[in-house]
């Protein structure tokens, strides 16, 4: 339960009725997502899960953010852009997803099932793991790397779309389901960038000063006398996040910004009156070119 948009439209499914029932959810907090991811969480919790009987199970492997500056604490790294002494481009190992995400749920399902670590989960007993992953980003969906957790991928059965979950959450009044991702995550495109800085602004004041701090690599190798060779950012652009071009647009992004096309009459007449036939809005000024008012 990432609390994003595909998993919120599978709980959401689940709740009702559309989906089997749930015997619960696993949300493995890094401690630095977004205040509307949590904000998010909440709600859902109180409209959707308790009512459906679906209890919520919050987890967590420390804070992401606290052990990358703590010069005590081993650290999984980031997948922090790298700027090279010889001026190339280069990338750090990604470990939090599996240190801070993976290791944490797959903790909790050995306790839901009562055999926590170290004790040996005994053979045919097995649970069935939900995964938000929609048919557009089918290439993320895997097995199961241990043989008591088998994966299902529900929104992959449906054939749904990201896009679908969208107008799904739409029609039940979560349009405001926010992405879920560390607010420092270098994944990040200059979208999210912007949308931290522009609507969270004590949010975007922390990834700067993140940024900032990481910037010969971590704490504890550092402290270690292993610093890094280079230098580490958060934007892909290399740059100093208060500094990096996070204003530029996708072609995407632009497009979507342009006004649509005025609509010629025949689309017009291919797609339907808009507002259909009603006495009281009918859309006698409809364009309707002559060639069609003939009769065949």
């Amino acid at each position: 339960m990432g609390a994003g948009v595909q998993s919120t439209a599978l709980l959401l499914l689940a709740a009702r009725g559309r989906l089997d029932s749930l015997d619960g959810a696993i949300f493995a907090d890094t401690k630095w997502e977004p205040e509307t991811v949590y904000r998010h969480l909440d709600r859902l919790e109180r409209e959707v899960a308790q009512p459906a009987g679906i209890p919520i199970h919050r987890v967590s492997a420390g804070d992401i953010r606290a052990d990358a500056l703590n010069p005590k604490k081993r650290f999984a790294s980031m997948p922090l852009h790298i700027l090279n002494p010889d001026g190339k481009p280069g990338m750090m190992r990604r470990q939090c997803t599996s240190e801070y995400k993976i290791k944490p749920i797959k903790r909790q399902v050995r306790h839901l099932l009562g055999f926590p670590h170290p004790t040996r989960v005994p053979k045919g007993i097995c649970v069935e793991q939900w995964i938000g992953i929609s048919i557009d980003e089918f290439h993320r969906a895997k097995d199961s790397d241990v043989r008591y957790i088998t994966n299902r991928h529900p929104l992959i059965d449906l054939g749904w779309t990201r896009d679908d979950c969208l107008t799904y959450l739409r029609e039940l009044g979560f349009e405001s389901t926010p992405k879920s991702a560390c607010l420092g995550c270098p994944y990040h495109g200059n979208a999210q960038w912007r949308k931290i800085r522009d609507e969270s602004p004590q949010e975007w004041e922390d990834v700067v000063a993140f940024d900032t701090a990481i910037r010969s690599g971590n704490a504890r190798a550092n402290a270690a006398g292993n610093p890094l060779l280079g230098q580490a950012f958060l934007h892909r652009s290399r740059l100093p996040l208060s500094e990096a071009p996070i204003d530029r647009l996708s072609a995407r992004e632009w497009a979507e910004r342009q006004p649509p096309l005025p609509e010629t009459a025949e689309e017009v007449l291919e797609a339907g009156v808009e507002d259909g036939c009603s006495p009281w809005s009918c859309r006698s000024d409809a364009p309707v070119p002559s060639d069609y008012d003939q009769a065949a």
